[in-house]
């Protein structure tokens, strides 16, 4: 097999593997974690590189209008991209396939295919070993991932931020930049759809950060960004990044996920707030998080009108199925707290009152 890494991708591996040495503070089983994820995830890019080099016609194939779902973390991206996903006529970009994508899947196989049972075996292993984390977040081996999981493919991604304190590689990865993600998620994409199409429908909550080199890669994208009061969203995230850290370190600093996270964010809504002033506020379809919690098929179905989007009865009926399969807290209540991060409600309320005010959204005091 041959195959080479772009620069800027090579780059990224010793940035994050650098980090990851001199500042992870890292368990055992934290290293033993953290090499399988480099070797499989790295292992994928090479056989996906390599199965592109043998069919070249697949880079030719288009990704029409694809629509992205982000916003900060926590914000219900999660709900939106489940229900968009029980619209047939849309392809999303599955757990199972993200990191074990050659050969492409079969359109009628995207939940038997033996690649999908097998991770659905570990999915619920971990199910029964770290049920905190799918309390938090929960998905099944043929369910709709973000796109971090093709992302990380690049070694660009909030991912590794999130799985470990690497503060240098953070650091490199918030000023880089995105475009050969993209342009490497697109050919995953294009690859992926061979005999499975459909219209791509993503997700991720930290497009934000790099808009521009998005829609550089996807010109006809869809963009639509869900907003939750950032007292739930700041607490929420915070509490999730140290439960998925505490399985590779014994070591946590709470204070500093809250700060790098506070800082994250504002970052975003900078980013997100200079990319609809120069390209007009309608450039991103904004969905609120109370909406969605009290009326999800109606906003869905607003947002498709949006967008121009045909409705079907069969979509409706399929989203209402979903949602009465999977009620929320069915894997556990989430609880978290803000003290535990060196921060407070006022903290969190000053920082994003204009977010707030610009976005109108809901408050809960």
């Amino acid at each position: 097999m041959k195959a080479q890494l772009e620069p800027l991708v090579a780059q990224g591996l010793a940035q994050l593997v650098n980090a990851l040495n001199t500042e992870a503070p890292l368990s055992e089983r934290g290293w033993g974690s953290i090499r399988n994820t480099l070797t499989t995830t790295l292992a994928n890019r090479l056989r996906v590189e390599h199965y592109l080099d043998k069919h070249p016609e697949i880079l030719q194939t288009p990704i029409e209008r694809p629509l992205f779902v982000f916003g900060l973390p926590r914000t219900g991206t999660t709900l939106v991209i489940n229900l968009l996903n029980e619209d047939s006529a849309r392809r999303c970009f599955l757990r199972w396939e993200s990191l074990n994508s050659v050969p492409p899947p079969k359109a009628a196989e995207l939940s038997t295919d033996p690649r999908c049972v097998e991770s659905q075996k570990l999915t619920e292993l971990s199910l029964k070993y770290a049920p905190q984390i799918a309390a938090i977040h929960y998905e099944n081996a043929d369910s709709p991932t973000e796109c971090q999981f093709a992302m990380s493919q690049s070694f660009c991604a909030q991912y590794f931020d999130a799985i470990a304190e690497v503060p240098g590689y953070r650091e490199w990865f918030l000023n880089t930049s995105y475009l050969p993600a993209f342009q490497y998620q697109k050919r995953l994409l294009q690859l992926l759809q061979t005999e499975a199409p459909g219209r791509w429908t993503l997700k991720n909550p930290w497009h934000p950060l790099f808009l521009d080199d998005l829609t550089q890669v996807y010109p006809d994208a869809q963009l639509v960004m869900t907003h939750r009061d950032p007292v739930e969203v700041v607490g929420s995230c915070c509490s999730l990044i140290k439960n998925v850290r505490m399985m590779l370190s014994d070591n946590v600093d709470l204070h500093s996920i809250g700060e790098t996270m506070m800082d994250t964010f504002t970052l975003m809504v900078e980013r997100t707030l200079a990319y609809k002033e120069k390209h007009g506020w309608d450039a991103i379809y904004d969905l609120q998080y109370v909406d969605v919690m009290r009326d999800p098929i109606g906003e869905i179905k607003k947002m498709y009108a949006a967008l121009d989007e045909p409705w079907s009865a069969t979509a409706e009926s399929a989203m209402t199925t979903y949602l009465n399969n999977n009620p929320k807290g069915q894997f556990g209540k989430h609880e978290y707290n803000l003290e535990e991060y060196g921060l407070t409600r006022q903290i969190v309320r000053e920082r994003f009152a204009d977010y707030c005010q610009r976005f109108n959204i809901t408050c809960q005091d």
